[in-house]
């Protein structure tokens, strides 16, 4: 029986008033356990009774969450999907059918969430992530895709039994939590691993830990180089796989160095589904073709180039560092940049300062983040080494929306601005929408 609701609690109504209430439940904002969130699942009796793939890894989750909802829906399968964080609005978190999902639907799976809780604490995450898999689990689903948050093994997605595991790139990321280098690190990647199930090792390179787990567990592991592979060029890519190829591939619609990688395993982790959720050539090609991930590597027209990525660790930056560099020319580039103080900030810089021409510093509203004048005192010294001055090569600003502004004025229709370090710094240009950029000519 689920335990009543405490009289002394007045139920919130809409989705905002139950987000507020999750963020007051927990005193800390990340707790690496997972007794108290399995307690309450099993109180919900919550289950899924379709296939199930969960995506970790440092980078490239998203991106391989999106490909897989996209291509399994061409294949016409019903997906649901829970992805994080979001860049404007919660219910981006959790897509039916490939819709968002109406916040007011939300609602009664949260109050279900704190019915069955009781007196037990749950964290934003734990909570939220309940509330999601309730409502993906009672949607008409034929396939579920789960994005791990921080690490896996203690993850609260990792309360359920994936059918199908993917790990995509390992790097550091996270260190206080996961520990300080990437054997650590894949330990807790590969924590979502289960024996005798597929698991997707994308990282080309990946942790001798993932594969010890893997291993030890008697998990049916697929390695990138050696289970499945891709080949191409800038018109086209094949993938050949356990005895299956698809060649002619067109290149996915999300832009950017990685995305072919991302893409072979979202194709290997359905491979390795596909007697209960089976897909189609035609259905991959057009499923790659119209995948849609704000924020990625995303490249809005106008004048100046906008490009929006949520890079925020050294690894994503580096990619978006070479993609930066594979673009057309342009004079000058604009950087608006906010990050979190627990970043590896000065890696961050490094990749990007041979590129950067002028620094829009920002705040960003949370706790965890660096202040702009923070940013500033890492900057500063790599920027007097390429022997730029001051006050023209870096501000600061209270928020994204002004940083951004500030660099559409300060630019030439030909230069490029690119917003990067945070998902809350992306989400925070795009809050109003998204920017049609018109530059003022420079005399």
């Amino acid at each position: 029986m689920m335990p009543p609701m405490t009289t002394d609690f007045a139920a919130p109504q809409t989705l905002a008033d139950w987000l507020a209430h999750c963020e007051r439940l927990h005193p800390k904002t990340i707790d690496m356990t997972l007794d108290r969130v399995a307690a309450v699942r099993d109180r919900l009796g919550l289950r899924f009774q379709v296939p199930v793939i969960a995506v970790a890894g440092t980078n490239g989750k998203g991106s391989t969450c999106a490909m897989l909802d996209s291509i399994a829906r061409a294949a016409g399968w019903r997906v649901g999907l829970y992805s994080k964080p979001h860049l404007v609005h919660f219910t981006e978190r959790c897509r039916l059918l490939g819709e968002q999902i109406a916040p007011e639907a939300l609602v009664p799976h949260f109050a279900a969430v704190e019915a069955a809780r009781g007196d037990t604490t749950l964290t934003y995450f734990e909570f939220t992530t309940l509330a999601i898999a309730r409502a993906l689990a009672e949607a008409e689903l034929d396939l579920v895709i789960l994005e791990v948050g921080l690490g896996g093994r203690l993850d609260a997605v990792n309360i359920f039994d994936a059918d199908c595991a993917v790990i995509t790139s390992i790097d550091i990321d996270h260190v206080d939590y996961l520990g300080p280098d990437r054997e650590s690190i894949g330990r807790e990647k590969a924590g979502i691993l289960r024996a005798g199930r597929p698991a997707i090792i994308a990282d080309p390179v990946p942790p001798a830990s993932v594969l010890a787990v893997g291993e030890q567990l008697g998990a049916d592991l697929w390695l990138v180089g050696r289970d499945f592979n891709h080949s191409g060029d800038r018109q086209q890519w094949s993938w050949a796989g356990r005895g299956r190829r698809f060649h002619a591939l067109g290149h996915p619609a999300l832009r950017g160095a990685n995305q072919l990688l991302n893409a072979s395993a979202a194709i290997a982790a359905l491979e390795a589904l596909r007697e209960p959720v089976p897909v189609t050539a035609q259905a991959i090609r057009q499923g790659l073709a119209m995948v849609e991930l704000p924020g990625r590597f995303q490249i809005v027209p106008g004048q100046p180039t906008l490009v929006l990525d949520v890079a925020h660790n050294a690894q994503s930056v580096a990619a978006l560092a070479l993609n930066l560099d594979q673009m057309g020319f342009a004079p000058r580039t604009h950087a608006v940049f906010g990050a979190m103080h627990d970043k590896d900030l000065a890696a961050i810089v490094q990749r990007m300062n041979p590129l950067v021409d002028a620094w829009y510093l920002t705040d960003l509203p949370l706790p965890r983040a660096a202040k702009a004048q923070e940013l500033v005192e890492v900057i500063a010294p790599m920027a007097a080494a390429r022997g730029v001055a001051p006050p023209a090569t870096w501000a600061s600003f209270a928020c994204p929306t002004e940083a951004l502004a500030a660099a559409v004025a300060a630019a030439d229709p030909a230069d490029r601005i690119v917003v990067f370090g945070s998902f809350y710094t992306v989400g925070g240009v795009l809050e109003e929408g998204l920017p049609r950029l018109s530059a003022p000519h420079q005399p």
